[in-house]
């Protein structure tokens, strides 16, 4: 497990993989640590979970550091993570009593409710990209519910991982509720089907998630899939155009444009298309580039040389079949993974930039004759996790019906919030993180029936 400086590109440490014995030890922990867990009263977990948010608050500065040392992310936005991570603790430690209390329903019966009961050890696969946010988002639901946490990090984030790990010991959580674990792809395999892990949850690329989900199935084992976006940003004529260019930039740029629900795909009215090229043509060049660690940094290096490569390619063949490369369009000419911000526009569904995940900042701009087609064109992807749309309010209302995707917002980038379920349909995934449909997702939904 090696973290490389995406910035510098110098080697900041390396970790060596757990081995049999060592995963087998923390298997026993978790095992024995869930018969703990799921009988402590669920104030008293609410307990160690606003500690853990005071424990990350107290340590932003070092996480935020980490994070960027690790993968690039600017540093305000870094802290922002932290803070996040915080929120959604004390949300569940507020709420977790009320989404987990029984539910009565009337029937011919004496009684008869529904009880929400934790599965027991839940195998956490975690992507680099928020390599904080992704790991409360699961932890804070899944542990309130009574269940405990294995974490098997991405391989370019272990300094990450361990912080995690010395945050919950910090908070007190009893031995064996969260561990993590350094493995490789097949040892993972081998961790899915064991006996001891109930369930599993995972973030990443659709790739991964096809694979995991086929093992799980073998042992049909319950699991939650956050996988790749394409988002649609859809541009109409009636739209606040100076707020709408201030979040296209923001919704596409953030996190150095490494975000499954990130807009990738800007569907723009004809009407307005000319229009907002230009003003958005004018917000990227205004962009700074450089040092993540710098205050006044908006974009980053992206994470790892392959990915950085692989935009590119996706770049030129977008442009190879008619694209046009308005501003960017290569790897910058300094040490670290950078890559120019690049504004695409004549993008057509059979290119690179409109039909598969970008993860990088690259914006890609599809024009529409009306808004009809704008939402055909939306919909005209193999993935569904997110979508927004720009127009009056009472337009946007009577429109959202019609996008397919896990999360539709009008006027506002779409973005996770503990209070609203997360998850997407078709090739993005399946499952809902976050609010009670994600604290539910790891319990065993017990019908009682008392005649």
């Amino acid at each position: 497990m090696r973290a490389i400086n995406p910035t510098t590109e110098e080697l900041i440490a390396e970790f060596p993989e757990h081995t049999n014995d060592e995963v087998v030890q923390r298997l026993n922990a978790a095992r024995e640590g869930f018969e703990r867990w799921r009988h402590t009263p669920i104030v008293e977990r609410a307990r160690h979970f606003r500690l853990l948010a005071n424990e990350l608050r107290r340590g932003i500065t070092h996480l935020s550091r980490r994070m960027t040392d690790e993968m690039g992310k600017p540093i305000t936005q870094a802290r922002a993570e932290v803070e996040k991570c915080a929120w959604a603790c004390e949300y569940f430690a507020d709420h977790a009593g009320t989404l987990l209390e029984a539910r009565h329903i009337e029937t011919e019966a004496s009684d008869s409710y529904v009880t929400y009961e934790p599965l027991g050890v839940v195998l956490a696969i975690m992507p680099w990209n928020f390599p904080l946010w992704q790991v409360f988002r699961f932890a804070a639901p899944a542990m309130m519910a009574g269940n405990v946490t294995l974490l098997k990090h991405a391989s370019s984030t272990p300094g990450c991982a361990r912080d995690i790990v010395e945050l919950f010991d910090a908070a007190g959580f009893p031995a064996g509720t969260f561990q993590h674990l350094f493995l490789n792809n097949r040892k993972t395999e081998e961790l899915i089907r064991h006996s001891d892990v109930a369930a599993l949850t995972l973030t990443g690329s659709t790739r991964a998630g096809r694979a995991v989900a086929s093992v799980a199935g073998e042992s049909l084992k319950k699991c939650v899939l956050e996988l790749g976006g394409s988002d649609p940003f859809v541009v109409l004529a009636d739209c606040d155009l100076d707020k709408t260019v201030d979040k296209a930039v923001q919704g596409r740029f953030q996190n150095n444009g490494q975000s499954c629900i990130a807009a990738k795909r800007f569907i723009v009215e004809d009407a307005i298309y000319d229009e907002f090229v230009a003003r958005f043509k004018s917000a990227i060049e205004a962009l700074k580039v450089g040092d993540p660690h710098d205050e006044d940094t908006d974009v980053g290096p992206m994470a790892r040389k392959d990915l950085r490569d692989e935009l590119h390619k996706q770049v030129k063949r977008s442009l190879r079949q008619g694209a046009r490369c308005l501003v960017g369009g290569e790897p910058l000419d300094r040490p670290g993974y950078f890559y120019a911000p690049t504004l695409l526009i004549d993008v057509t569904p059979e290119m690179p930039a409109f039909a598969e995940e970008t993860f990088g900042p690259v914006a890609a701009v599809v024009r529409a004759r009306d808004t009809d087609e704008a939402i055909e064109l939306a919909n005209t992807s193999d993935f569904g996790l997110g979508a927004s749309i720009w127009t009056s309010r009472s337009r946007g209302h009577n429109l959202v019906g019609r996008l397919r995707a896990g999360f539709v917002a009008v006027n506002e980038i779409v973005k996770s919030d503990p209070r609203l379920p997360f998850g997407g349909i078709k090739d993005s995934g399946f499952g809902r993180e976050l609010a009670a449909e994600g604290i539910h997702e790891f319990t065993n939904i017990k019908t009682i029936y008392v005649a």
